[in-house]
């Protein structure tokens, strides 16, 4: 059989149409395979956190988004914490963004077709088999494909993870919460009176009169069974005394706490990125981010192995840089659930933490923890910025962030004498010696973290070699 694509990714949630769409930037072929034939049939409303919004600036997407969110002011609502973010956040975006999830899906597939991606409705991955050239890839149905990659991106409950007979292992869920969207009842200064010191819920605005409600469900003898609005009603009276008149729920879920983490993200040429690779409770919100961070990280190195110009270990970076990523979430989610616990030892936990978020730099590190700006990935010894995000600077051509929007390297040289000409077809340059950065040069991967700072040619060559190849000339 010969080889139809270079990658076929399964599932069209948004980590699989990020990724689709990254790939395509480098004109890779791309099949996305999807099982559901329609959007969701819940208008479940997600946040957009610091991070990914960079992200989505990165490649000209933000405007369009912008156009379908509501913005919020930036807060990290550790455990459902509302805590103001501190004065001077390093980004240029520093907002929660609200959108529809399947606004944000339909715009990320709309993305990656509009780059060239074939995505196929109602098809799902019944087996696949790899060898030294590529993964055969059987579709239930019969159908068989030939690719030389294959992504899951496939969900919690991924097909593509559970045949390549990878373990994730966790913990079971033990404790429910409720989630839902409605309107609230009352004006929002009685909401605001309800918020004291020892407070396990979390009530959030969406504009006008609907809310998020985040609140402990009681006990519960089926998982399976659906809440209802007098759930919610019942465990706000019994923990905040008043159900705020909540009614005309949008929608209503119960989650437990199960959280999860593959043991590997890559077996030979099959890897695993967003839920297949990770789960965990909702708190936070960090969930669609992490999938769609995990797709950017991942999208131009497998685009530069699938393109030939790959270094041997590029590949093997996206797992070494995110799975203790995802780690890190696991484990903020995990202390998030404990201090919404009813018990009184957590109750004086959570009073303590909401006390020290009063000092600027705590809540300036549980921010950054939840939105990711303040990820740093280990490129070895070097200056605080070495593996950081670099934030939407302003530049003579404009925004930082409009140089990449074709998911390639940038050289920012402060000095005006340094070049990067050998692999101008991977990594673009420019000169500004006015760029406010506290560096005479930086070297920014795709995804917009700084690979290396410094002066010297030598050394520049060195890590343009080591992420972006040997040249395409001298």
């Amino acid at each position: 059989m010969s080889l139809t694509y270079d990658v076929v990714i399964a599932g069209c949630g948004p980590a699989g149409a990020m990724l689709a769409a990254e790939l395509r930037l480098h004109d890779v072929r791309v099949l996305v395979l999807e099982k559901e034939t329609e959007p969701a049939s819940f208008v479940r409303i997600v946040g957009l956190h610091i991070r990914t919004i960079e992200l989505m600036a990165m490649r000209g997407l933000l405007e369009r988004i912008l156009e379908r969110g509501r913005r919020r002011p930036a807060a990290s609502y550790f455990a459902a914490i509302d805590k103001p973010a501190p004065a001077n956040l390093d980004s240029a975006h520093a907002y929660l963004l609200g959108i529809p999830q399947p606004v944000i899906v339909h715009l990320l597939e709309e993305h990656a077709i509009s780059l060239g991606a074939q995505v196929r409705h109602g098809c799902t991955v019944a087996g696949l088999e790899q060898d030294d050239a590529g993964v055969t890839v059987e579709l239930a149905g019969g159908e068989r494909l030939r690719t030389r990659y294959l992504v899951g991106c496939d969900g919690a409950r991924s097909t593509v993870r559970k045949l390549l007979g990878v373990g994730f292992p966790g913990e079971p869920s033990r404790t429910d919460t409720l989630m839902g969207e409605m309107e609230i009842g009352v004006p929002p200064q009685e909401i605001a009176a309800a918020d004291v010191s020892d407070r396990r819920f979390s009530l959030t605005p969406f504009g006008g009169t609907m809310y998020r409600v985040i609140v402990p469900a009681a006990s519960v003898t089926d998982r399976t069974e659906p809440p209802t609005l007098e759930d919610f009603r019942h465990q706000l009276r019994a923990i905040a005394g008043t159900d705020f008149g909540v009614h005309s729920p949008r929608w209503l879920s119960r989650f437990g706490d199960a959280t999860r983490l593959a043991d590997r993200y890559r077996v030979g040429r099959v890897l695993l990125a967003g839920d297949a690779a990770h789960i965990h409770p909702p708190i936070g919100g960090q969930g669609l981010n992490l999938g769609v961070q995990d797709a950017v990280n991942l999208g131009w190195k497998l685009a530069a192995q699938v393109r030939g110009w790959a270094p041997d270990t590029l590949l093997d970076t996206y797992p070494a840089e995110r799975h203790p990523v995802a780690a890190d979430v696991l484990d903020n989610t995990r202390a998030q659930t404990e201090l919404l616990s009813p018990e009184p030892g957590a109750r004086a936990v959570r009073r303590l933490l909401i006390a020290l978020m009063d000092f600027d730099e705590v809540n300036r590190y549980l921010l950054e923890k939840i939105t990711a700006i303040g990820v740093r990935y280990d490129f070895g010894e070097g200056p605080e910025l070495l593996g950081r995000r670099l934030p939407d600077l302003d530049v003579k051509q404009g925004r930082l962030y409009d140089l990449l929007h074709r998911g390639r390297g940038l050289l920012l040289d402060r000095t005006e004498r340094l070049t990067a000409a050998g692999w101008s077809d991977r990594v673009d340059h420019l000169a500004d010696a006015t760029a406010p950065l506290d560096a005479p040069c930086v070297l920014l991967r795709p995804d917009g973290h700084v690979a290396w700072i410094g002066d010297d040619q030598r050394d520049l060559n060195d890590h343009l070699a080591r992420w972006f190849g040997a040249p395409a000339f001298t």
